[in-house]
């Protein structure tokens, strides 16, 4: 369902919906700067181009260049060097939305967990009860 809210970029009131999160004046901005960038991208000699490179050459924000690499207008197979941060580490990644480090690390931090959540439960099910002592130092 359609909300009324304030533009992100120029503030101005307008109605968002599930294909628009910017004003129809910023959306139509958007779509030139999109057309500049894929206008440069598409010249052989800058299919190869760096984020940092079509930035410097477009004028484009950063942020709108991981916009689009995200929802998949500018596709990471055909423009090998473009990428968006990864959710956890900020690293340049092409698809998804964790780098491969993260994704190895979070699934390690689950079976982790799981094990220590199995073990507890053991320890519950034996009904041994455990007596705790403290030592003097002398």
């Amino acid at each position: 369902m359609s909300e009324i809210i304030n533009c992100p970029r120029c503030n101005g009131i307008f109605m968002k919906n599930q294909f628009r999160d910017v004003c129809d004046t910023c959306y139509k901005e958007e779509e030139n700067t999109y057309e500049a960038v894929y206008q440069f991208l598409k010249r052989r000699e800058n299919r190869a181009a760096t984020m940092n490179r079509v930035i410097e050459v477009t004028g484009v924000d950063e942020e709108l260049l991981y916009k689009w690499v995200k929802k998949g207008r500018i596709q990471t197979r055909q423009f090998p060097n473009m990428g968006y941060p990864c959710d956890k580490c900020g690293k340049i990644i092409g698809t998804g939305r964790i780098c491969n480090d993260c994704s190895s690390e979070l699934v390690s931090e689950l079976k982790q967990f799981e094990s220590e959540q199995e073990w507890k439960s053991k320890v519950k099910e034996s009904n041994q009860k455990t007596y705790y002592t403290v030592r003097n130092k002398n």
